[in-house]
């Protein structure tokens, strides 16, 4: 008689080891450089002889296989190692050399999040074909990344030729890059795209129109995202919600998008009770289909790799089969491409295979076991064994471990694989059957907006991510407390614990977390919200429900939680103080849901390219765009609200120069139940010194510190409000040295009590024994991502 275990077929894992030590082998190629990396290839080969001369027929293959692969791919990686670090181009760029760069797009140029400055840019990966630098000229091979803007860049395809100039630098990416090119300018001589990039482009054209003219704009822009990975329609915020949410990886081509269409073939050729023969072409024929309508991109490539090996096991119906699969894959694609060994993309589509076809199977029969319907089963263990096996790679990446990740892809697990198939059916009836192209996408719609109402509220849970150790050492930290987690749960005993400690965690993280008690705190006339690097200040109107907006900070998820959690519905103005990305980058999140009477700017409208998406927002949301102007009084029953300044804005800034624009910050005070309160934007010393040249009243019981307490303030204009509380709105752990220690010292010396948002969180401008006080609502964000 035999147990369930002898029941269960073996997993071969003899060609784990040949992955491993290739994957290893090139990691020491590009890490350590191509010496290190021929060391490696040398010790594989003492493997090969190994293997070769042991008797152990298992072992041998074993020992062979392993070596023969580290030593061929190990090789390769050292070659194209070598050819980097000797590459002319390096070396110009070492030395941040002008250069004019003809190159092959291999990728769809991606947004770049950046502090603003110049409007929006891109990041273009591309091939080398020749370079110009210095005097001299090369022709060669070599990958390169071009920083660039979005106009004339976007809407390239893979495949295509341009030129460009700019200044060189050093890659810090450890790959093969060859070095960055920083470019202000269009591309030049752009070449015809290869016409399987037209074709594809046509149909994703047809799938953005299609979705477009069926479903609002959130879920119009992620159906192309989910289905292709074309998240060109996809907004700032909603993008944010999904990386929160830990959906972000439902926007990017996989090997579970192949899988999706692959399965969907399958069933109708069973259906069909059509020969496995025809099953095999046709499933082919919808691969190779699939790669041209995303695109043959490496990434994509890849997913259609990973994506085969999903089919080979649900072909083969056997686990066994699938581990040597894996793992030949992984060795192929590193020997065509050895950059793919430090790919974030290309360990987590391996992991995530590894689990959908590996761990997810003996969770879903655990689970069952204990009598749990199948369906629920599947539905439990494909989202779980993923988030397990990829959160390690995403911490690292990161620096945040996402708590609702979990419970987010098992929300939507059911819904993303009918959403990606009609995507594709959709996208392939656009380009000559309207008709039906709506049609499939009007089914798809209550699945896409499933999706975007599961990344908005699990996004919106207060604590939803919590800081980790980023890079190598935080994603192994992780890595090994999920193995010890998992070996320890092997206990009976230590699982009762571990549900005994879940139950106790939500019973806390619940009313602590979702429904915060004691805030907003009662009489609050105003509060500085922690939006991380950034402002966005919270002002009462005297009206339920109802606030004026100061900023919105530079992302669409914290603001949108700040007024959430002090209920404020709508907005009797935005005041946007100017138009850097961490003031205005929130504007969507502010709006979202909120009816608005108007967003104002001030008299200095630039950079252009962020009004013109200020604009947008507002139009959007039913908002008009209107001016301010120093002079200008508003008035609300519990609020009056004065523009100060700025005093002379100069009609010619450059949208460049980040003091220049700081400089056209409007400069506010509102008069508040509790005192006043001088908001200054990001004004520095010569708004500053106007102001104070001019004799204008600055007097305020509170003041919001200039420039998240940058060292660019007079002392003289700190002093002069003559404040009792100092507001700093600044982000944990920011890079640029905010609130400098000289600025906090000041106003501490003038007897102000500073707080600042990075060590309180928001902070509620509430009634005190002697006047105003300040009550903090704990809980600061994580160290920022950008400015």
């Amino acid at each position: 008689m035999t147990g369930p275990d002898e029941d269960r077929p073996r997993l071969d894992a003899r060609l784990v080891p040949a992955a491993l030590g290739a994957w290893g082998a090139v990691l020491v190629a590009l890490g350590l450089g191509w010496g290190p990396g021929a060391a490696v290839v040398l010790l594989a080969l003492v493997g090969v002889g190994a293997g070769i001369a042991r008797r152990d027929r298992r072992w041998a293959a074993g020992l062979f296989a392993a070596g023969a692969c580290a030593a061929a791919v190990g090789g390769v990686a050292s070659a194209a190692a070598f050819r980097v670090a000797d590459h002319p181009v390096r070396a110009a760029a070492a030395s941040g050399s002008a250069a004019t760069l003809e190159v092959v797009l291999t990728d769809d140029p991606a947004p770049l999040r950046s502090s603003g400055l110049g409007g929006p840019r891109v990041v273009v990966r591309a091939d080398l074909v020749t370079a110009q630098t210095g005097g001299g000229r090369w022709a060669g091979e070599g990958h390169v990344v071009l920083l660039a803007p979005a106009e004339g860049w976007v809407g390239l395809l893979p495949g295509q030729r341009a030129t460009a100039s700019g200044s060189l630098a050093a890659s810090s990416r450890g790959d093969l890059t060859v070095a960055v090119l920083r470019t202000r300018g269009p591309p030049r001589e752009v070449g015809p795209p290869p016409p399987v990039q037209v074709a594809a482009g046509d149909l994703r054209a047809g799938l953005r129109d299609a979705a477009r003219a069926v479903l609002p704009e959130d879920p119009a822009g992620l159906l192309p995202g989910l289905v292709v990975g074309d998240t060109s329609g996809v907004g700032t915020d909603l993008a944010d919600d999904f990386r929160t949410a830990g959906l972000t990886h439902l926007t990017a081509v996989s090997g579970s998008n192949v899988a999706f269409v692959l399965g969907a073939v399958l069933l109708l050729v069973r259906l069909a009770r059509l020969g496995p023969r025809t099953a095999a072409a046709l499933a082919a024929v919808a691969l190779v289909g699939f790669v041209v309508l995303a695109r043959p991109s490496p990434s994509v490539l890849r997913a259609g790799a990973m994506g085969a090996v999903v089919l080979l096991a649900l072909a083969l119906g056997r686990r066994r089969s699938v581990l040597p699969a894996l793992a030949a894959t992984v060795v192929g694609l590193l020997l065509v491409d050895p950059s793919l060994a430090t790919d974030a993309g290309f360990a987590l589509s391996v992991l995530a295979t590894g689990a959908l076809v590996l761990l997810a199977p003996p969770l879903v029969a655990a689970l069952r076991a204990r009598r749990v319907p199948p369906v629920v089963a599947e539905a439990l263990a494909v989202p779980v064994a993923a988030h397990v096996v990829t959160a390690p790679v995403v911490a690292g990446l990161s620096g945040e471990v996402s708590l609702v990740a979990v419970l987010a892809n098992l929300l939507v697990a059911p819904v993303v694989a009918p959403a990606t198939v009609l995507g594709v059916v959709a996208a392939l009836c656009a380009p000559w059957w309207t008709w039906g192209a709506h049609a499939a996408v009007w089914l798809a719609g209550p699945e896409v907006s499933w999706l975007v109402v599961v990344a908005r509220r699990c996004a919106g849970v207060d604590g939803a991510t919590v800081g980790w150790p980023g890079g190598v050492v935080g994603g192994l930290a992780l890595a090994g407390l999920v193995a010890l987690g998992a070996v320890a749960l092997r206990w009976r005993r230590v699982r009762l614990v571990a549900l005994a400690a879940a139950v106790g965690l939500l019973l806390v993280f619940v009313p602590t977390r979702v429904v915060p008690v004691g805030w907003p705190p009662t009489g609050w006339t105003v509060v500085a919200c922690d939006v991380g690097q950034g402002d966005a200040l919270v002002l009462a109107t005297g009206e339920p429900g109802r606030a004026v907006l100061v900023d919105a900070g530079p992302d669409a998820g914290p603001v949108d939680r700040c007024l959430a959690r002090l209920g404020v519905r709508s907005l009797a103005l935005v005041v946007l103080s100017h138009l850097h990305v961490d003031h205005v980058g929130g504007l969507a999140g502010a709006l979202r849901a909120r009816s608005t009477a108007a967003v104002a700017v001030g008299p200095v409208r630039e950079p252009a390219a962020t009004l013109a998406q200020v604009g947008a927002r507002a139009r959007a949301a039913g908002a008009p765009v209107v001016g301010m102007e120093r002079g200008m009084v508003l008035r609300w029953p519990g609020l009056v609200l004065e523009v100060l300044g700025p005093l002379h804005p100069s009609p010619h800034v450059d949208a460049d120069d980040g003091s220049q624009v700081n400089d056209t910050s409007l400069v506010l005070r509102a008069s508040t139940p509790l005192g006043r309160v001088l908001l200054p934007g990001d004004a520095e010393r010569s708004s500053q010194d106007a102001l104070l040249a001019a004799g204008v009243d600055l007097r305020a019981e509170v003041l919001k510190v200039p420039h998240h307490g940058s060292r660019s303030s007079l002392p003289p204009f700190l002093v002069a409000p003559g404040a009792r509380l100092a507001l700093v709105s600044v982000g944990r752990g920011n890079s640029y040295g905010h609130p400098n220690p000289s600025v906090v010292g000041l106003l501490a010396g003038t007897g102000a009590l500073v707080r600042r948002t990075d060590e309180s969180g928001d902070l509620a401008l509430v009634p005190g024994l002697r006047g105003p006080a300040v009550v903090a609502r704990g809980d600061p964000l994580p160290d920022p991502r950008r400015r």
